[in-house]
């Protein structure tokens, strides 16, 4: 998918090595204009740096809270970056360990941030959030697409491409999770939506980030 956006994915090991459904490395593949990097500072990271310090570029932070510009609410003017390409930095781990990486990164902490409101709740049946409004990072990228859109400093001509396909990776995990329930597979999957609404014991019970949706998404 073409975007006049460049996103710049920065991931936490742990993502890449342990997490199976790992929503940063999908957006990644299906974003034209986009970089993916493993890490937990990234002060020394030659390539972060490049783009945080290039000229031709409007470095952002997609991280909620004080101080972070609503681009829901247009705080966000074309003006202010006009003639440069703005490029947003996501943390791409869970909520524990994205404190860390930004406490060991000055350089990102030093940018504008910048959050969305509003946001639909998240679409992820296959593993559990935290609290309501929590998306993943495919979900994040999403939503701050929309809000691009509204404002004009992006085109977002097919929102469902990003959904599409994050809907068929969770529905070939809950096949898969039934197949193998099937041939009496002991290793488990992720629960069906079904047996939660049961009450059954969620398989990921691990706190998973990304950005309330109450306050940036």
């Amino acid at each position: 998918m073409p975007t006049r956006t460049k996103f710049v994915i920065l991931m936490h090991p742990y993502e890449a090595r342990r997490v199976k459904a790992n929503t940063g490395r999908l957006t990644h593949l299906c974003l034209r204009d986009s970089e993916l990097h493993l890490g937990i500072g990234f002060d020394d990271h030659e390539a972060v740096q490049a783009l945080i310090n290039d000229p031709k570029n409007f470095p952002v932070l997609l991280y909620p809270g004080r101080g972070a510009r609503d681009l829901s609410r247009g705080e966000l003017p074309a003006a202010e970056f006009a003639g440069r390409r703005l490029v947003v930095f996501l943390l791409d781990a869970t909520w524990r360990l994205v404190r860390p990486m930004l406490r060991t990164s000055p350089s990102l902490q030093r940018l504008p941030r910048i959050m969305f409101s509003n946001a639909a709740p998240s679409r992820y049946v296959i593993k559990r959030q935290p609290e309501p409004g929590c998306l993943s990072t495919l979900e994040a990228t999403h939503e701050l697409l929309v809000a691009l859109d509204r404002t004009g400093l992006d085109a977002y001509a097919q929102p469902e491409q990003l959904l599409d396909l994050f809907q068929r990776m969770q529905d070939f995990q809950i096949r898969c999770t039934a197949e193998n329930a099937l041939r009496g597979d002991r290793r488990r999957g992720p629960r069906l939506p079904s047996d939660r609404a049961a009450g059954a014991a969620p398989a990921f019970a691990k706190r998973r980030r990304i950005f309330p949706a109450s306050e940036a998404g």
